[in-house]
């Protein structure tokens, strides 16, 4: 039988961590996400790792780029402008092609906005985390167990490909308490070793730089070029997605994250009505299930994009979609969460056009 913990879904993140070999934390607190902080710092000292409070966002962001640096597994966690203020110490986190896990449990904005729930740093998760060519493994739980199992699986790619992985969580997410079984997030059972690590090489080896800093031009490019092969390998072999009653869908929801929660209560709803609705959920928001949602534009009549936003993953949506169906959006925005009967309205007035 497993062995379930009711816990709230930022102490899952933070318990699945240390289980998954963390041993170095930098943050700083900030609302709904400070839980994390606060039980690692309870934890880390009984499995003799560290929990730091650094002074700022951009000390602990730097923080967490030395401790990678030295081939540890680290973290840290924040919410949405505190995101913003890591967003250039995770470019250079980047640049010097290092692994580490970071943590948004996002709130409503711009600015300060609210302490609700949001998926609103969609657009700062999956297109401009930092700046220059670079991009983060974007994983996006829907649940608390998830919250762990992604948790465990975020850091055992950020090894594998050598980059920053980052939850997308929301303060939904952070808050709510629902039962884990962390036997379903343990960690790989081998990992590349770090070679490259700068941890002391006691004349066995040769000395490692860990840098982002390329005044030649050339070898600026061959660096950023070679990067973006990893992304490609990425795109290959680790898109995740969920798909709920897709085979004969005629209207296709896409959702992700506590979105997609609500999501399944409306197609279920829409399917009782005699409506053939059915889901798509990307649990990689990079790479994106670009993939999937093409093939299901040969089948589907139409796409209706559901996020706590004005409209972010649409432009994906889109994209993937290629003109061949119509999509759709319905989006909350200021901490408001959707209810199933608003987003099955929006599928019979879809569906009425078809």
């Amino acid at each position: 039988m497993a062995n379930k913990v009711l816990m709230k879904g930022n102490e899952a993140i933070a318990e699945a961590a240390i289980k998954s070999g963390c041993l170095h934390f930098f943050g700083y607190p900030i609302t709904p996400q400070t839980e994390i902080s606060e039980y690692l710092a309870k934890r880390m000292p009984k499995v003799g790792g560290l929990c730091l409070q650094a002074e700022s966002e951009v000390a602990a962001i730097n923080m967490v780029m030395g401790a990678a640096a030295s081939g540890s597994r680290v973290m840290t966690s924040s919410s949405s402008p505190g995101i913003s203020l890591k967003s250039e110490g995770i470019s250079y986190i980047a640049g010097c092609d290092l692994p580490c896990l970071i943590v948004n449990v996002q709130r409503g904005g711009p600015g300060l906005g609210g302490i609700q729930p949001s998926q609103a740093d969609y657009f700062q998760a999956t297109k401009a985390n930092g700046h220059g060519d670079m991009h983060v493994i974007v994983l996006a739980p829907s649940s608390v167990q998830e919250m762990a199992t992604l948790t465990s699986t975020a850091f055992d790619l950020a090894d594998k490909y050598r980059m920053p992985a980052m939850i997308l969580a929301d303060g939904a997410l952070g808050q709510m308490m629902e039962p884990v079984d962390f036997d379903l997030a343990a960690p790989a059972a081998s990992l590349p070793e770090k070679t490259w690590a700068t941890n002391g090489h006691n004349g066995k080896r040769k000395h490692n730089v860990v840098n982002s800093l390329f005044m030649n031009p050339a070898v600026l490019e061959k660096s950023v070029r070679d990067r973006f092969e990893r992304y490609e390998l990425l795109k290959q072999n680790e898109v995740r997605f969920e798909e709920m009653a897709t085979d004969d869908a005629d209207i296709v929801l896409v959702a992700f994250g506590i979105t997609s929660r609500i999501c399944k209560s409306a197609v279920n709803a829409a399917r009782a009505k005699g409506i053939k609705a059915g889901l798509l959920r990307p649990i990689t928001l990079y790479p994106y299930p670009t993939a999937k949602i093409a093939e299901l534009a040969n089948s589907a009549k139409a796409f209706l994009d559901v996020e706590l936003n004005m409209g972010q993953m649409i432009e994906d949506v889109k994209l993937a979609v290629n003109s061949k169906k119509p999509v759709e959006f319905y989006g909350r925005t200021g901490g408001i969460m959707p209810s199933p009967d608003e987003i099955l309205a929006k599928i019979e007035a879809i569906n009425a056009t078809l």
